[in-house]
């Protein structure tokens, strides 16, 4: 999909990966509405798109996990730009290391990366059906193909939100919806570095094993690799490729992997 004056929606988009996509959308020639849970943040984003590319974007301010505040960022994106053709679910969130997450954590990791895709998906996949052609662009993780030593809730809920990008390629792939996956390791941003500042041992072992497992790119060096592989229609973005070897071996061989990664998290722990 070319998505020169096209409609996009970018969520968590007020800074790190977010931010950079929505300032490439634009830089191609697309409408952006940049959303984030932090309006000033969004409003921030959307003013240096438009200092440069006056009237492409504009800002809202919206827990995107809430289907009611996702259904008024659709609805202003079509009142300010005309009807959503890319949507990128990229607000996330990390969790607590190790077991200590309680189910209100859980809840809250579940709704943000995984439910806020499944009802935003509810909203505009009917539109895109009836219009032929719509696309849907899911942040998720190499922890989602990998796992994640530290947080259970962010492996877990990333797991589920490749599964459901998969299943919604299969579903819809034939009635014009496009999907893609994004899969990134280590990029610098405020989550990646969230483990290490949170003074627990597990915390700090998971920002050293995403650091140490590969280099670790900046937002901006993502969102190029994101709007190519869209351009493309490819649906599993891997701006890591030493994600796809790791992933093939964990595949070929289950057990020996797991020791492996057991290996890998008392190393790191060791110096946590």
């Amino acid at each position: 999909m070319k998505v020169a004056q096209k409609v996009a929606i970018v969520t968590g988009g007020g800074g790190g990966i977010g931010g950079a996509i929505a300032d490439r959308l634009a830089d191609q020639g697309a409408k952006v509405l940049v959303a984030d849970l932090d309006p000033n943040a969004a409003a921030a984003v959307a003013d240096g798109i438009n200092a440069r590319h006056p009237g492409s974007a504009v800002a809202e301010g919206a827990d995107v996990a809430d289907a009611d505040q996702i259904r008024r960022v659709i609805e202003r994106a079509e009142t300010e730009f005309g009807p959503v053709d890319l949507y990128f679910a990229n607000a996330g969130i990390a969790g607590a290391p190790g077991l200590d997450a309680d189910d209100a954590g859980w809840d809250l990791a579940i709704d943000v990366n995984v439910r806020a895709h499944i009802r935003a998906a509810r909203q505009l996949v009917p539109k895109w059906i009836e219009r032929g052609e719509g696309y849907f662009v899911s942040t998720a993780s190499a922890a989602g193909l990998l796992t994640q030593i530290g947080s259970a809730t962010y492996a877990v809920t990333k797991h589920a939100a490749i599964a459901f990008s998969e299943w919604l390629s299969v579903t819809y792939g034939d009635n014009g919806v496009r999907v893609s996956c994004l899969c990134p390791m280590g990029v610098e941003t405020k989550l990646m570095r969230s483990g290490e500042n949170s003074g627990d041992p597990l915390g700090v072992a998971a920002t050293r094993a995403v650091v140490s497992a590969g280099d670790v790119l900046q937002p901006e060096q993502v969102a190029e690799i994101v709007l190519d592989a869209v351009d493309r229609e490819t649906f599993l973005i891997l701006p890591h490729e030493s994600v796809l070897t790791m992933y093939r071996q964990k595949g070929s061989d289950y057990d020996r992997w797991l020791r492996g990664m057991r290996r890998y998290q008392s190393s790191l722990l060791e110096h946590a």
